[in-house]
């Protein structure tokens, strides 16, 4: 009955898996990624067009397309990781090959009387960003992971939480997962595996104190994660005369994110009743979402060209499934083990990333060359959770209006022709969207390339490396502070139509 009672009181706030601000940040962020000719200018396209990534800068860059063209890009990527975790260093190593893009432009030119001059129709995939990663760290710490157990303990009724006769732990932690969500259970998984312990046996208790005591913690933690995030184009442009280019994307989105994670306890303090704990945890996240894009690019000159771009917000839905695991030994060497074999199916949410707005400026050398300016601005405030079940993300939203901003990203980059040679370079900056760069710090990025020209077909290669440090939570205790390196090497081969 008592447990009936307490549904009542808590049905209406059951909360969900704990999303945080790297989750809002994960899928609002986008990797730099195109054509080779795109990744060697680092991407500063807004106000050139010509080129089938450009596209995804600029909805308007497909009508400055002479003729049909389509073109294939194949990625080779290393991400090195130089990883800190409770004052010890470690590192980790990732590569990764993808087809990062795909896509074509279909121009339809009009009549010569015709002051719109041509159409153009473009269809583009590309893979936003890769979230393939693994690494292995361990460290040493005076906090242990029972406070994570403690946090979610306090205030809930021990009768909620204890074993009936004759019920299974399964059947407990699925029951709390149905009608008291994500808190609950971790209550129960540290009560169940002795890390905790209630205050006075009473079914009313509410406080619980911790079974492990203070002191050393050999740690050991280990990430493994993959999934993609894609987009899928659908490109209209025109062009106005001969100084006037404009254009629409709706854009079609998919999100898959997988990862599983294992923390390690293990300790000999004076006092333990608990001396080795494992927690692991697996999460799978999938979601599809929808933007459009409106640009427009402006030839002043032959030699000075602008261009304006806005993205609208990607309009998300998510869903997301959890399991978890808890092994516990005693210094009596009494194991414990708590394997649910339960998959929580939390019901599916909302999620809106911020629109973003970027200014674009290009000055032509003639056919010799070019140089490139690319000025964007997102609101990484504008992130929002929400649902059409009686779930409540206003703690969430709270935390991304205080601790987020806005953000700005520069890129430039320069071409310079030799006959049939192509040379090309580039820079981009972004500014950590954090109020404090602890969770993630300011991105720096150089890119280099060359291109061959053979009429109607082209060969482009591309080197770009970027670097950005950022705390990955363990979701416990202390964090894990990462400095990424990632190299990419694209090729890219356009045929003409």
């Amino acid at each position: 009955m008592k447990r009936f009672l307490f549904l009542i009181a808590t049905l209406s706030i059951i909360p969900m898996h704990s999303q945080d601000l790297r989750d809002a940040y994960r899928y609002a962020n986008t990797e730099l990624s195109g054509t080779a000719r795109f990744m060697g200018m680092s991407g500063a396209f807004g106000a050139l067009g010509g080129d089938i990534s450009a596209i995804s800068m600029n909805p308007a860059s497909s009508a400055v397309f002479l003729s049909s063209s389509s073109t294939i890009t194949m990625g080779y990527s290393d991400l090195d990781n130089s990883i800190n975790f409770n004052d010890n260093n470690g590192s980790s190593s990732e590569t990764n090959f993808d087809l990062g893009n795909i896509g074509g432009v279909f121009v339809f030119n009009a009549k010569s009387n015709n002051n719109w001059r041509k159409f153009s129709l473009g269809v583009n995939y590309t893979t936003e960003s890769n979230y393939e990663e693994n690494y292995n760290i361990r460290g040493f710490s005076s906090n242990s992971i029972d406070q994570y157990f403690l946090s979610y303990a306090n205030g809930i009724p021990l009768d909620l939480i204890d074993l009936r006769e004759n019920e299974s732990r399964s059947e407990l932690y699925s029951f709390l997962g149905e009608n008291y969500g994500y808190d609950a259970q971790q209550a129960f998984l540290g009560y169940e595996g002795n890390i905790i312990a209630a205050e006075v046996e009473d079914p009313n208790n509410t406080e619980y104190s911790s079974l492990i005591s203070p002191g050393s913690f050999d740690q050991r933690y280990r990430y493994a994660a993959n999934g993609l995030n894609g987009k899928l184009t659908f490109n209209l442009g025109t062009q106005y005369k001969d100084f006037i280019y404009l254009g629409l994307n709706l854009n079609s989105h998919f999100i898959n994110y997988e990862n599983s994670t294992s923390f390690t306890e293990f300790n000999s303090n004076s006092g333990s009743e608990i001396t080795e704990v494992q927690f692991g945890n697996n999460l799978v996240t999938n979601g599809e979402g929808f933007s459009f894009q409106l640009g427009g690019i402006a030839k002043v000159s032959d030699n000075i060209r602008f261009g304006l771009t806005y993205d609208s917000p990607t309009w998300f839905i998510m869903r997301e499934e959890t399991t978890q695991y808890l092994d516990t030994n005693s210094s009596l060497d009494e194991f414990i083990s708590i394997s649910p074999q339960v998959i929580n199916v939390y019901p599916e949410y909302r999620y809106k990333t911020p629109g973003k707005l970027n200014g674009s400026f290009a000055y032509l050398f003639g056919k010799r060359g070019l140089i490139s300016l690319d000025y964007g601005w997102k609101d990484y405030t504008n992130i929002e959770y929400s649902s059409n079940y009686n779930i409540s993300y206003a703690d969430l939203n709270n935390a991304i209006n205080d601790e987020m901003k806005a953000a700005g990203s520069l890129r430039i980059g320069g071409e310079y022709r030799i006959s049939n040679f192509s040379l090309r370079a580039g820079y981009r900056m972004e500014d950590s969207p954090f109020e404090e760069n602890g969770l993630v710090g300011d991105l720096t990025s150089y890119s280099g390339g060359i291109g061959y020209g053979f009429g109607s077909f082209n060969i482009d290669l591309a080197y770009n490396y970027t670097n950005i440090e950022n705390d990955s939570s363990t979701g416990f205790i202390n964090p894990v502070s990462i400095d990424r390196d990632l190299s990419k090497v694209i090729l890219s081969l356009t045929f003409g139509l």
